[in-house]
């Protein structure tokens, strides 16, 4: 099968909807199929044989975070000479209600559609706003996938219809068969302890800094709670960011108990998933899904997680980890040290945790989306391709040109 994914956000910068096209697009082209990606992308940047620049993105506000968008006159001919190139069975938009390639695509393309929608956003005014204009674009699409309930609810109370829920996708045993790197495991040394040994717990924690919505200042006024009790503990950070200002409202005693690892590859993340004793996942909002669970279960980590509507489906309703109550700093040091003392408790969720995530590796995934694309195709006409299509009376105006 020909098969066109089209991303709505810069692939050279790191986030889970890039991340899930990635995987996805690997995953197809290793079952055999014919794959081309069309992404936002600085010039010179490297990309994979099977991505397709759609030109440069531009920061734009977007559910709460910074989304680097696509959307002009340029990038709408660019879209179309991709669509004419490809010659493809199905495309897969994701995000397509976002002022990006997804929605260009919509506007552009005649044949069978697939979208997945990743917003989870229950109030948003601007979604409300832009469904007028949004209408003749989502009318187009022969599929709708949500990559979780909370999802859907997004898409049915503000663009009507209905999809079905297939999850984000992990491989599962890449992250099972990492080996954990000796200096983030306990007993390792601690940051700016002097080369000391510190047998306590190692915590974890993977994510934007400056983003608030990914929880990291909840767990900064956790922290001194957490080493009043466990007091060898120490915090791993990955993710870029302002290290200094994220450890600014510590007590300037505490501060040699984090360590920040800066950005690390998909190897190290896995490594480090494998080392720590708990994953701390304290976002506040804003998430849909929530794959750096399912990554955290993959490599056998123990996770305690914000009781979001989407980490506590995530985690079972708590089942395969803990959940505590949101933004709620003092009930993330309860629930943390709880489990740092309680080994037989961490090692019962890690074995959850290992069991419950394999509804989400690829193999399983995969087979559900490609079920889908040949649910559309199905009823195309033989021999047809998605083709470009100009709607009537649309002008350059309308893409933004």
């Amino acid at each position: 099968m020909r098969i066109g994914i089209v991303c709505p956000y810069a692939w050279d910068v790191p986030g889970g909807v890039q991340f899930h096209i990635r995987d996805l697009a690997e995953h197809l082209l290793s079952r055999g199929h014919h794959v081309s990606v069309l992404a936002p992308a600085d010039d010179g940047t490297p990309l994979p044989p099977y991505v397709v620049s759609a030109g440069r993105a531009v920061p734009v506000p977007y559910n709460g975070s910074v989304a680097r968008l696509n959307f002009g006159f340029l990038s709408a001919a660019r879209v179309r000479r991709w669509l004419q190139n490809g010659a493809f069975d199905v495309i897969h938009i994701h995000e397509p209600a976002s002022p990006s390639l997804g929605l260009l695509s919509c506007w552009a393309a005649r044949g069978p559609i697939v979208a997945t929608f990743h917003t989870s956003n229950p109030r948003s005014r601007a979604m409300i706003a832009a469904y007028p204009i949004l209408q003749p674009a989502l009318e187009k699409i022969s599929a709708r996938i949500a990559v979780s309930e909370y999802a859907r609810r997004t898409l049915v109370e503000h663009l009507g219809g209905d999809a079905v829920v297939i999850p984000n996708g992990v491989d599962v045993d890449f992250f099972a068969r990492a080996e954990p790197k000796a200096a983030w495991q306990s007993g390792a040394a601690g940051a700016g302890d002097e080369g000391g040994a510190q047998p306590g717990a190692t915590l974890g924690f993977i994510g934007r800094i400056d983003e608030p919505r990914k929880g990291l200042p909840v767990l900064m006024r956790a922290l001194p709670a957490i080493l009043a009790e466990v007091p060898d503990a120490r915090l791993l950070v990955a993710g870029r960011g302002d290290e200094e200002e994220a450890v600014a409202a510590l007590p300037p005693e505490l501060r040699r108990h984090v360590e920040f690892l800066g950005m690390v590859s998909d190897e190290d993340k896995a490594r480090l998933l494998r080392s720590v004793d708990l994953y701390a996942a304290p976002n506040t909002g804003g998430e849909s899904f929530g794959i750096i669970l399912v990554e955290a279960m993959s490599a056998g980590a123990a996770v305690l997680a914000s009781d979001l509507d989407a980490f506590a489906q995530v985690l079972d309703q708590g089942q395969a980890g803990e959940l505590f109550a949101n933004e709620d700093a003092d009930a993330l040091a309860t629930a943390a040290v709880r489990l740092l003392r309680d080994p037989a408790r961490l090692a019962e969720l890690r074995e959850r945790g290992s069991r419950h995530v394999r509804r989400f590796d690829w193999s399983t995934v995969g087979a559900d989306i490609l079920a889908v694309y040949e649910t559309v195709t199905e009823g195309a006409e033989p021999g047809r391709s998605v083709a470009a299509d100009e709607p009537a009376g649309r002008t350059a105006q309308d893409y933004g040109g």
